[in-house]
């Protein structure tokens, strides 16, 4: 009886052993999947989403890959509004179905970003497509823009090392952001506001988005517009807060 007892405890040992180990190990991954798609490599490139603290600047990005009927009023309330410099993240493909709004974009004085060419996560990709997609959306914006992109954002805001490898390589950074109004879902006026304004500081990129899908944009605009204006920020593209400064990243394990 006691050698059975023995033997079947070292079992129980063994096997609790593996237990812990798998869990232990499933923990680190799923970790590590969630910093993949916001931090960016120490020692490698980086991804950006944060600019410095200092000069009481934040910028106003706008995401486009859909539709027709947001991006003009989003347009002409920071037309009203006096803001010249925010940066559009648009996808190729949507740009080249709307050379129009490009072209308003770019008169108004915004800065042109891309999303990609076909809109589809870059993290299920292979590294020759990532590459490609990215060239192309490059290639495609410029001729309706007369603008060269330099600054990318994954689509979905998903990337990983390779996506920041081959981002590098076609000569973008990648930008993230660091305070998402959640304007996409649609949750009211007042809470989009709340979103962007409630914890903003010097150097934040806010998320915002002019694809169809949001309805709600262009009407908390005027009141985040203000507020910000009133705690005294000023508003720059991504391009002039990155331009000679040292934007925040941290680390992809």
């Amino acid at each position: 009886m006691k050698f059975f007892m023995v033997v079947n405890g070292k079992k129980v040992k063994q096997y609790m052993v593996v237990v812990f180990a798998a869990f232990f190990a499933a923990s680190l991954a799923f970790m590590g999947q969630e910093q993949l798609s916001v931090f960016s490599s120490k020692d490698g490139p980086r991804a950006i989403y944060k600019g410095e603290e200092k000069g009481n600047k934040v910028a106003l990005t706008f995401d486009i890959s859909w539709g027709d009927k947001r991006a003009i009023p989003i347009l002409n309330v920071l037309k009203k509004q006096g803001i010249k410099n925010c940066t559009f993240f648009v996808s190729a493909a949507w740009a080249e179905r709307h050379p129009e709004i490009i072209e308003r974009i770019v008169k108004d004085g915004h800065e042109i970003a891309s999303l990609g060419y076909q809109y589809k996560s870059y993290t299920d990709w292979e590294v020759p497509r990532i590459r490609r997609d990215i060239l192309i959306a490059q290639e495609k914006i410029k001729k309706v823009s007369g603008k060269t992109t330099t600054l990318l954002r994954p689509p979905n805001g998903n990337f990983d090392k390779r996506v920041l490898e081959v981002s590098e390589g076609t000569h973008h950074s990648v930008v993230h952001w660091s305070i998402d109004t959640k304007d996409w879902k649609n949750p009211g006026v007042e809470k989009i506001v709340q979103n962007a304004t409630g914890h903003v500081k010097p150097g934040d990129i806010l998320l915002l988005h002019a694809s169809d899908s949001v309805k709600q944009t262009h009407k908390a605009l005027p009141e985040i517009i203000s507020k910000l204006k009133s705690e005294g920020y000023s508003f720059v593209s991504v391009g002039e807060m990155i331009a000679n400064t040292q934007a925040q990243s941290q680390e992809v394990h």
